[in-house]
C-alpha cells in the first residue's frame, strides 16, 4: 500500500479539517483500490447519496480526484469520485487540452464511511481501464465545509492558484496494474 499526506493548498485553508490522506492498495480481482481519509470533519459539506452515475461538476463540492499520465507525454486522464455516489472520467491530450469523456466498461465502484471526525472515501477501479505500464499519479480533494469554505488537497503544487491539472501534482507513479 502506498500512503500520500495530501497538502492543504496555502491560498485556500480548511476551516476545520485537519488532514487529508490518501492510499493506493492493490487489490487482486483486476481492481486498484484507492482510499481518502479526511480528519476533522465537524463542518465538511459531504454531498447526499444519489446512487451510481456519470456526473459533470463534481469539483464544486467535496469530492475526490485521481489524476493519471502517461510518462513519455503530456496525455492524462482525469477520474472524479463523489460520496453521492456520481463519478465522471476525462481523457486529455495535453495540459488541459482535447478533453474528452473516458468510456469506462465498468463504473467505479464507491463507499462512504464515517466514524467519530473521520470520513473514510474508498473507490475501486477496473485495472483494465488503465493503461498497462507505469504512470505519472496524483491523488487530490476538493473539500467543501460550512459557509462555503473550499479547500484543495494534492500531493504537490505549481507555483499560484491550485491546479491539479498542472504536471507538479503529477508527483507519484502508479506502477503498472496486475491482470489476472
Amino acid at each position: 500500500m502506498q500512503t500520500y499526506r495530501l497538502i492543504c493548498h496555502p491560498e485556500t485553508p480548511a476551516l476545520k479539517v485537519r488532514s487529508v490522506d490518501a492510499y493506493v492498495v492493490r487489490n487482486r480481482d483486476n481492481y486498484l483500490h484507492f482510499r481518502w481519509r479526511i480528519k476533522g470533519t465537524g463542518a465538511l459539506i459531504v454531498p447526499e447519496f444519489v446512487g451510481p452515475g456519470r456526473e459533470d461538476g463534481l469539483w464544486q463540492t467535496t469530492c475526490f480526484e485521481l489524476f493519471l499520465g502517461a510518462p513519455d507525454n503530456d496525455s492524462y486522464h482525469e477520474f472524479n469520485f463523489s460520496p453521492s455516489g456520481r463519478w465522471a472520467a476525462y481523457d486529455f491530450t495535453g495540459y488541459r487540452e482535447g478533453m474528452a469523456e473516458r468510456a469506462m466498461v465498468a463504473p467505479p465502484q464507491t463507499q462512504e464511511r464515517r466514524h467519530a471526525h473521520i470520513l473514510t472515501f474508498d473507490m475501486q477501479l477496473r485495472a483494465s481501464v488503465l493503461p498497462p505500464r507505469p504512470l505519472r499519479l496524483g491523488l487530490t480533494a476538493v473539500i467543501e465545509e460550512e459557509g462555503g469554505v473550499k479547500s484543495y488537497w494534492a500531493i504537490a503544487y505549481p507555483p499560484g492558484a491550485p491546479d491539479f491539472h498542472a504536471p507538479t501534482c503529477f508527483a507519484a507513479t502508479l506502477p503498472p496494474p496486475e491482470q489476472t
